[in-house]
């Protein structure tokens, strides 16, 4: 249903001074109508309610004392005090296809919420035509025409306001999505490093003790040549030698998978970083000395927390807009134009004709979609609002699981040092003994491939105690670069709200 309380058009014979004079009052009156109406409409609530989970006030895992302050985390991988991964996880965070894209989308949510804005302001369109015809044996008549449009909807019932809010909260979300693409982007970075230069400790432990294995071999050799020892006992020194040559372009394999892997995080092709990481170095290790912070204060810093909380303020302002829109809509519409024979006419008051039109109209009937739209709606609160609790407890689990597994992997390096130690010890023993003939080969054999075991398994667990810190930087929530002015908090239990 629509109707024009207000028609105002007809031609004006005094000019455009009139014209504009009569306008202005109709809009003055209507304005002030509608905004007093506007004062009076309800906004959609700026933080969701009831988002508020019982968060515990300490970690079950943590030995060190809590930390409130969380800026060390911004570039945890400084922390593991090695050059050249700092320098690749700043150029992943640079080029990174997953971290580019991301910062396209949250490009893109900012320009939906001005789209949504854009609908609160006049719309304005200008247009012109220029015509000549001809009718029978008449001479031809050229027509030309200028003129204005202008609209304004009039959002007495916040419809539009509710969409600026949902697309304002939709850009908040996707600005903290890029938080957590870039912490996991440095994260992934920061562990295919470790895994390389594991690989690579574990490649050079391989090919000692295959020379140890060899060396041992040869003198199995010499003795069988001098009738010593039996076939058997060279035949078995030949065999552990082989098996451990055939873990060396296994390790080889992984080194150079692991090296793509690393140049395509960067944004680079597979090959492109063979030549500078292709020298071993140490695995990095970060220091025992981290404070961790609180799990409210964890929660504020995760990014997908972060974004699971918008997407609920988003869906709540979406149902305030779908609420809105079954109500009746106002919009006030005018139009100038001028019309002359020729362009000099269009400038004379006479050629002027103005109109100013207040409408407004409502759904009368729609079969029920109107309602059925804000059940959906609602329906999307609950679905993003079990999301935001699934995401506090996935971040909650986390941290748990890489303290647990930050423990239990210092614990377990401790001792396999010492087994890697006596292993060495026993192995020189073995095969000194042997060399002079006081022990089988059979002793010299079981201490090589105790050795092996050992320092291999060594070097795997310095690898995963350097992963199990990166992990816990991650599940912290650290490694994000701040791309707005985010400040929205988590609401828990544990302890007030307070902007990070």
């Amino acid at each position: 249903m629509k109707f024009d309380p207000w028609p105002l058009h007809g031609r004006v014979g005094a000019g455009r001074h009139t014209i504009a004079v009569r306008g202005m009052r109709s809009i003055a009156i209507l304005s002030g109508l509608t905004l007093a109406l506007w004062g009076c409409a309800p906004l959609p609530p700026q933080h969701p309610p009831g988002l508020s989970f019982d968060v515990p006030a300490a970690w079950s895992q943590a030995d060190a004392p809590a930390l409130r302050n969380s800026s060390s985390l911004v570039q945890w991988w400084l922390r593991l005090h090695d050059p050249l991964l700092a320098r690749l996880v700043g150029q992943a965070l640079q080029s990174n296809n997953s971290v580019i894209g991301a910062q396209a989308a949250l490009r893109q949510a900012r320009a939906l919420r001005d789209v949504a804005a854009a609908a609160l302001r006049p719309a304005l369109n200008g247009s012109a035509s220029a015509q000549r015809g001809k009718s029978g044996n008449n001479s031809a008549v050229n027509s030309f025409q200028v003129g204005l449009d202008a609209s304004w909807e009039l959002d007495v019932f916040g419809a539009v306001r509710s969409a600026v809010q949902a697309g304002d909260a939709a850009a908040r979300a996707s600005a903290a999505s890029l938080g957590d693409v870039q912490v996991s982007v440095a994260a992934e970075v920061a562990l295919d490093y470790i895994a390389l230069r594991g690989a690579q400790a574990r490649l050079a432990i391989a090919i000692d003790n295959l020379a140890s294995q060899q060396d041992t071999a040869q003198i199995t050799q010499w003795r069988l040549q001098a009738g010593l020892v039996s076939s058997l006992e060279a035949e078995q020194a030949r065999t552990a030698a082989e098996q451990t040559s055939a873990q060396v372009p296994a390790l080889r394999t992984g080194i150079e998978q692991t090296l793509h892997a690393l140049a395509v995080l960067t944004g680079q092709p597979p090959p492109a970083l063979s030549a500078v990481l292709a020298a071993a170095a140490p695995v990095p290790q970060a220091a025992d000395d981290l404070a961790l912070n609180i799990p409210a204060q964890t929660l504020r810093q995760r990014r997908d927390v972060r974004a699971a909380e918008h997407q609920v303020v988003a869906a709540m302002a979406r149902v305030s807009q779908a609420q809105a829109q079954s109500l009746p809509d106002f919009r006030l519409s005018g139009a100038l134009s001028a019309n002359g024979l020729v362009l000099g006419a269009l400038t004379h008051g006479g050629s002027v004709v103005s109109a100013l039109v207040a409408g407004v109209s409502m759904p009368l009937f729609d079969g029920g979609a109107a309602q059925a739209q804000v059940r959906s709606q609602q329906a999307a609160v609950e679905q993003a609002h079990a999301g935001y609790q699934a995401a506090v407890l996935t971040a909650l689990t986390d941290v748990e699981d890489a303290l647990v597994a930050l423990r239990g992997d210092r614990e377990r390096l401790l001792h396999l040092q010492q087994a890697a130690q006596a292993a060495a010890n026993a192995a020189l023993y073995a095969r000194q003994s042997y060399t002079s003939g006081i022990i089988d080969f059979q002793t010299v054999l079981q201490t090589q491939r105790t050795q092996l075991g050992a320092q291999d398994s060594e070097a795997s667990a310095q690898a995963d105690l350097a992963s199990d810190h990166v992990r816990l930087y991650k599940a912290l929530g650290g490694g994000w670069q701040p791309e707005d002015s985010d400040t929205a908090s988590v609401t828990t239990d544990a302890e007030p709200t307070q902007p990070r």
